[in-house]
């Protein structure tokens, strides 16, 4: 396990992280990512049903100190969206790869997964961006 970063999830620049099980790719904002936003207000998503498309905002994730957009790691469709979340958002911060997640995707590409930072890739770019 790394410093916090989950060794079964893949990473993007931006700070969500990806899990993939039978086909389909959990997705959520890391731990790191939460740290910087602070206490959640607010988790804005897409509808189960909508087709995203890679490095594009998904969604918006409000917190007491900033908003932020969230991006798509994966081009695919939404098969689920965590409605938890609009109840509670602050279990984003609680939970970050758990409870917390915000939306589960069928890539159209499950090759594309391959292509995603690697915790220990992740863990360098979080060091580089805060040295």
């Amino acid at each position: 396990m790394h410093v916090g970063y989950p060794d079964d999830v893949r990473y993007t620049k931006d700070h969500e992280w990806a899990r993939e099980e039978g086909g389909i790719v959990t997705v959520g904002i890391t731990s790191f990512a939460t740290d910087q936003l602070g206490d959640v207000v607010f988790v804005q998503l897409p509808e189960a049903g909508d087709t995203l498309e890679t490095g594009k905002s998904f969604g918006v994730v409000e917190a007491v100190k900033t908003v932020s957009d969230l991006y798509a790691p994966l081009t695919g469709e939404v098969v689920e969206v965590n409605a938890a979340l609009a109840d509670n958002p602050a279990t984003v911060n609680q939970s970050p790869y758990g409870e917390g997640w915000m939306i589960r995707i069928r890539p159209s590409d499950p090759k594309e997964f391959a292509g995603l930072l690697s915790p220990s890739d992740y863990e360098k770019l979080v060091e580089e961006q805060h040295a």
